[in-house]
């Protein structure tokens, strides 16, 4: 029985006709190693044989073929062997994580105390930092000292609707206006009767209470 050939899916191959290599990735942080390139002693053959064809109109057809047969089979034959090579020289640098099946980079991503990778198994000094300057984060935003200028929203402000642009003239509003400061317009919307200071229902034109007209 021919021998298997154990094989990983975090690699590239970067072989050609005249040698291989290949490139080997970890599948966490995406860091990894490329083989030297190993040259081909049947890719280099074939290339002769086609070169020969080349300069001498043809009369070496046959060679070509013969040459086509080598890269094809002995050229094969050579990729595998040389990929197996390749992995067994790359495999010290990686392991594979029990939990999630990932093939990841010993030195960044690997949690040698926890057997796991460090995407199951994370730091605990990494993720504590991360976690405080998260909430360091949150601490300034809400700590964060009011303008001046805004200190008089209160909560009965903002039940009112604000608007930020005018909806007459479009004009963008800085504070939370009465009137448009470009074309006088009224921003908000009257909400007592002027007559008698009843509750005014949206888009009423008179007063529901004393019947005064609304302007």
């Amino acid at each position: 029985m021919a021998e298997r050939i154990e094989f990983v899916s975090n690699y590239e191959d970067h072989s050609t006709d005249r040698g291989f290599q290949f490139e080997f990735r970890c599948n966490r942080c995406g860091s990894g190693f490329r083989t030297r390139f190993k040259p081909s002693m049947t890719g280099t053959i074939a290339g002769v044989m086609d070169s020969a064809n080349s300069i001498f109109g043809g009369i070496f057809g046959t060679a070509a073929n013969i040459g086509e047969q080598v890269r094809s089979a002995g050229w094969q034959k050579a990729r595998d062997d040389a990929f197996a090579e390749a992995v067994e020289e790359i495999r010290p640098e990686f392991i594979q994580c029990p939990r999630c099946m990932s093939w990841v980079c010993r030195t960044k991503c690997w949690n040698p105390k926890k057997g796991l990778c460090k995407e199951c198994a994370p730091d605990l000094g990494v993720e504590m930092a991360a976690a405080q300057a998260s909430r360091s984060v949150e601490e300034v935003w809400a700590n964060a000292a009011m303008a001046e200028e805004d200190k008089h929203l209160d909560t009965e402000v903002w039940r009112e609707g604000i608007v930020a642009t005018c909806p007459k003239c479009e004009t963008p509003l800085a504070t939370n206006a009465k009137f448009c400061p470009n074309c006088g317009a009224q921003i908000k919307p009257k909400n007592n009767c002027p007559q008698c200071g009843a509750k005014l229902l949206p888009n009423a034109k008179f007063c529901a209470d004393c019947g005064a007209k609304i302007d």
